[in-house]
């Protein structure tokens, strides 16, 4: 697809997000205690329902793709995917500051979140100022 708007980076970020949230997401689908096993965890109780957030998960990355091939023009679903992004840490402090989830299981949010915040956050950024509004500096 042609991409008419944004930076070759964003794509190519996009892209990348697309790829790593569709093999996470068939990884939770297909095996829903490999996670729990690598964090050193309990198998989940009903593993279902891991394989229901490993769906979502898949479908963000479907998003990214379509994002991918014009940045600029599909802000609207980089800027869900932020806010997951950001959702995701928040989630996490919050559950291991109460007690029910490991600090151990902290490391995931580097890769399914915190590496993608800066980007994410640069291409929203400029497509605010494609779209002629004065972004804040």
């Amino acid at each position: 697809m042609l991409k008419t708007t944004g930076k070759p980076w964003m794509s190519a970020v996009l892209w990348a997000a697309a790829a790593y949230n569709l093999v996470w997401g068939a990884a939770a689908v297909l095996d829903p205690g490999l996670l729990f096993r690598l964090a050193k965890m309990p198998p989940p109780n009903y593993p279902a329902i891991w394989q229901c957030v490993g769906m979502m998960v898949g479908v963000y990355g479907v998003g990214y793709a379509i994002a991918a091939t014009d940045p600029l023009r599909h802000w609207a679903l980089v800027a869900v995917g932020f806010l997951g992004k950001l959702a995701g840490p928040l989630g996490l402090v919050y559950s291991a500051w109460q007690g029910t989830l490991p600090w151990r299981a902290g490391w995931l949010n580097l890769t399914n979140d915190l590496i993608w915040w800066l980007p994410f956050a640069l291409i929203l950024r400029a497509a605010w100022r494609h779209r002629g509004v004065a972004c804040p500096r």
